[in-house]
């Protein structure tokens, strides 16, 4: 999927989390830039090669999106939760690094902190992903790969599977450039993942991503934020579409 088509400068992705009051806004350029970074990464850093798996065990937040396009980037299968695990090979990506489990050659463990900041008191053999994605460059060439691309808890798409999944969704539901789309649901299925991320992207539109979603403040933020769609509850607020 190309993230730049269009303008660079145009909001791509928005993130809020009500908990701790933060809002963060990427322009495609931004955006594309940290998934070249965290591609880098994958394939220098921790010597991903085409055809790999990356297991993101992360809650619905913009580092989240960030992980599954540089998986892909890479040519590797992206597994959303520990409860979609098939095969004990792979990354493990989490924001709980002493959950994980003791089979991956390689741990990378995200603070999701809104400044950055490192993981507290992290494993040594656990990769600080706030520290240790600095050093990446911002550019990257993706690979091309036909092989399984998405695994959730009972299914496996390839990439034209899932190509088709994301066509079908758009004609069904007209998405459009101009389209603003709130998120609640975290990416735990596909269904999930192609309403919340993959269709509006691939329809040229925007995602608000909203972690820890506070329900009074739904009102001004669909106000505020121009949201067009939401992905995830019912909604009761007019003039907005529930996408599924």
């Amino acid at each position: 999927m190309d993230l730049m088509r269009g303008s660079a400068q145009r909001p791509l992705v928005t993130f809020y989390d009500d908990a701790s009051g933060e809002r963060l806004e990427f322009s495609r350029r931004t955006f594309d830039n940290w998934i070249a970074k965290t591609a880098n990464l994958l394939v220098d850093g921790l010597g991903a090669a085409p055809g790999g798996r990356v297991v993101l065990d992360l809650p619905l937040h913009w580092q989240t999106a960030v992980w599954i396009f540089a998986a892909w980037w890479t040519g590797q299968e992206v597994v959303l939760g520990r409860d979609a695990v098939r095969e004990e090979d792979g990354v493990w990506v989490t924001d709980d690094p002493r959950s994980a489990p003791d089979w991956p050659e390689e741990v990378v463990g995200l603070s999701l902190d809104a400044m950055g900041a490192p993981l507290k008191d992290a494993p040594a053999w656990v990769t600080d992903y706030a520290v240790e994605v600095r050093a990446y460059g911002d550019r990257f060439s993706p690979y091309v790969h036909a092989g399984p691309q998405l695994t959730v808890t009972n299914a496996t798409f390839s990439t034209s599977q899932l190509d088709t999944e994301i066509v079908s969704f758009l004609r069904e539901h007209s998405l459009r450039a101009d389209d603003r789309v709130l998120v609640t649901a975290p990416f735990t299925d596909a269904p999930s993942l192609i309403s919340g991320l993959l269709a509006p992207l691939r329809a040229e539109g925007s995602v608000i991503l909203c972690r820890n979603l506070d329900d009074d403040l739904m009102p001004r933020r669909i106000e505020t934020e121009h949201v067009t769609a939401v992905a995830g509850p019912e909604t009761p607020y007019a003039n907005v579409r529930r996408l599924p």
